[in-house]
């Protein structure tokens, strides 16, 4: 489903004469319906292997592929339509403070054309699913940090993804929460969406039992089947 074909990413030198590394030969492939967790400490890389899925950011060398296309080579109309197939989390929720939970879902639907008929229908029905038919008229300081990450995930998942790249989305909450979160990814990898988890919580990892993508020194350093976190 997704291929990582010997991806190198190196940013140019700024303040140093040196290069900067991030990714270096990176190659692996995740199938559909897998949950995967990538870790690393800060830095390993993480975040711009997931940049670079998206079509955010170029890779300095290699490709990746979804489905059998190359992402970095569609046309800017065949890109946008193969990113409503991922639904993105992150870890500092990314709301619109002066819109309430119910609108900064909606608004996820509305900016891709969605009719008010089909708004009015989804989006309470993906409220109940995340938990926060009681919060959908509350604006985003008036919920915990749990909610907020749930309203993120309920907003990833308004388009009906086949897959969830979760960027460190746990880094902001207590363990109660943390908790939350994990067992509604697991909820939805178990209905057949494919999970990318991106973190550093070591208890997260180990937790989960599932594939584990060890990164260090711009390179891949383990990659084993309910593999644990080793750094």
């Amino acid at each position: 489903m997704i291929f990582f074909n010997n991806i190198t990413k190196i940013y140019p030198p700024y303040f140093t004469k040196k290069e900067n590394i991030v990714l270096k030969d990176i190659s692996f492939k995740v199938e559909k319906g897998e949950f995967v967790s990538i870790v690393g400490r800060s830095g390993a890389g993480k975040t711009t292997l997931f940049n670079i899925f998206l079509g955010d950011e170029k890779p300095t060398k290699g490709d990746v592929f979804f489905d059998g296309q190359n992402i970095h080579k569609l046309s800017a109309g065949k890109a946008c339509l193969l990113r409503r197939r991922i639904g993105t989390i992150f870890q500092d929720y990314k709301l619109l403070p002066t819109k309430t939970v119910y609108e900064n879902i909606a608004y996820a639907m509305e900016v891709t054309g969605a009719s008010d008929k089909d708004v009015e229908r989804y989006v309470p029905e993906v409220l109940d699913a995340v938990g926060l038919v009681k919060q959908a008229l509350h604006f985003p300081h008036q919920i915990s940090g749990g909610e907020k990450q749930r309203t993120a995930i309920a907003r990833a998942l308004i388009h009906d993804p086949e897959v969830i790249l979760a960027d460190e989305p746990t880094g902001d909450l207590d363990p109660y929460h943390t908790r939350e979160v994990l067992k509604l990814l697991l909820k939805l990898n178990s209905s057949g969406t494919t999970v990318i988890l991106a973190t550093h919580d070591k208890e997260i990892v180990n937790e989960l039992g599932r594939r584990v993508i060890t990164l260090k020194d711009s390179k891949i350093v383990g990659d084993s089947q309910q593999g644990r976190f080793i750094l």
